[in-house]
């Protein structure tokens, strides 16, 4: 399924049908998934950047000193945190999927809270137009294709 020529009303409700149907599918598996996500990112205490080794790897590996959505530098906006694209609420088997992860700084990752990836690109696009084209390359199209696999339409 094509995902890039949807329009943003299509992608809510494919993701929402998508999140609903496979969150009451959750298995063991995807339980453990989602525990071992935080202890990759957490040992003591709440660490937004992460607090294990690998973690503190991963983020100084997968950004340089500028916001992926703001474009200003992390450490004028709170610092850097690791965020999923697709929220971990409405998708905890994907809590460990490297697709679903990125890093961007404090005051955006709070803007985005638990918004799913499309009514996120959806605030940003009436909110700061000018970010907008950002967002949407940062689109985890890959990782939404597969999801589109899981289910029948």
């Amino acid at each position: 399924m094509n995902l890039e020529n949807k329009e943003l009303k299509e992608l809510f409700k494919l993701a929402n049908k998508i999140g609903k149907k496979r969150y009451h599918k959750l298995t063991e598996e995807d339980f453990e998934n989602y525990r071992a996500y935080d202890y990759w990112r957490y040992i003591n205490g709440d660490g937004e950047c992460g607090t294990t080794q690998e973690s503190k790897d991963w983020v100084k590996n997968n950004s340089d000193w500028f916001c992926s959505i703001c474009g200003d530098n992390y450490f004028d906006r709170g610092g850097r945190t690791i965020d999923h694209k697709l929220p971990r609420s409405q998708y905890p088997w994907l809590s460990i999927n490297f697709e679903n992860l990125w890093v961007i700084c404090q005051y955006c990752n709070q803007e985005k809270g638990e918004k799913h990836w499309y009514e996120y690109e959806h605030h940003i696009f009436m909110n700061y137009p000018d970010l907008y084209l950002g967002v949407k390359l940062a689109r985890p199209t890959k990782l939404l294709q597969s999801l589109c696999k899981e289910i029948s339409y």
